[in-house]
Order: C-alpha cells, then sequence, then structure tokens
C-alpha cells in the first residue's frame, strides 16, 4: 500500500468510527403508522381496494372498469400503456396471481388534490403459485383521477423482491 492509501484508509476508518459514536441506532427503527391516507384520499384508497378485491375473486371486468382507458402498469421492468393492452397481456394473469396468493398490507399512505390523488402501498404475499413457494415483499403505487363522482387508477406501478423473512 501506498503513503495514500494507508491516508485514505486512516481517515475513513476514522469517518467510521465517529459516525458509529455520534449517530445512535435503535435495536428497532420505530414503525410508521400502518395508515397514513388523508381524508380527502379515502375514496381514492377505497378504488384501490376495490381493484385488489376484483382480482382477489377473478373478476377482470370488474378490476377493468377502475382504471382509465389510457392507463399505464409498470410491473416487472415492462409496461402496459393502455386498460386494453393490460387486459390483454397482464390482467388475467394478475388475477390468477391474486386468487392464489394472499398478500398483506404491511403500510400505506396516501393524499388527494384536486382531480388526481396517490396511494402508495407496501406490503407481503405469501404461499404458492403454479408449484412454487412465493414469499415476497410488495410495493405498489397507484396514481387515480376523479372521473365524476369517481376515482380511477391512472398508472400502477408494482415492484416486488423475495423477501428474507420467513
Amino acid at each position: 500500500m501506498d503513503g495514500d492509501m494507508v491516508t485514505r484508509s486512516l481517515r475513513a476508518a476514522a469517518l467510521v468510527s465517529l459516525l458509529a459514536v455520534a449517530v445512535p441506532v435503535a435495536a428497532e427503527p420505530p414503525a410508521p403508522p400502518a395508515e397514513a391516507i388523508s381524508a380527502v384520499a379515502g375514496p381514492a384508497a377505497a378504488t384501490v381496494d376495490a381493484f385488489h378485491a376484483a382480482l382477489r375473486r377473478g373478476d377482470t371486468a370488474a378490476a377493468s372498469a377502475l382504471l382509465t382507458d389510457d392507463a399505464l402498469i409498470f410491473e416487472e421492468g415492462r409496461a402496459e400503456r393502455s386498460k386494453a393492452e393490460y387486459a390483454l397481456r397482464h390482467l388475467g394473469a394478475d388475477a390468477a396471481f391474486s386468487q392464489a396468493v394472499p398478500g398483506v398490507i404491511s403500510r400505506r399512505r396516501g393524499d388527494a388534490a384536486g382531480d388526481f390523488a396517490w396511494i402508495a402501498t407496501e406490503g407481503r404475499t405469501r404461499g404458492r403459485y403454479r408449484g412454487s413457494e412465493v414469499n415476497r415483499v410488495t410495493d405498489e403505487t397507484m396514481v387515480l383521477r376523479r372521473v365524476g363522482e369517481t376515482w380511477k387508477i391512472v398508472h400502477i406501478h408494482w415492484s416486488s423482491a423475495q423477501s428474507s423473512v420467513e
């Protein structure tokens, strides 16, 4: 090691030691509230819940009815750019998965302003699907637009990862 590398290594070690002393670490960070939905976003959250309930029933027509025609769905690095494209490519598979593997919400936040709302949900799915064990943490963001007196889903962004917790 040359002198500059030794100096940088010592500085990095000192910084890490300083941070370890200066930043207390709780044994377990406090969990945010499970539900943090503003009152104005409550009806939009109900639309999100109705969408998932329709998927769990396998009612793709009811789920589709909650999407705008120009809905944009992101999942697993892919995009469906309309309700029709989603219905053709992925809606049936999402319904089958939702029927087979139960999901649990761990945290949810949301708000609305004017005719737009957002609902962000963290959760976990666990069960068996097509002969394989499923144990995934999930993140979902939905953007909704008020259409008349109802809320419709304009955008869905889903992501998930294998859970490290049994």
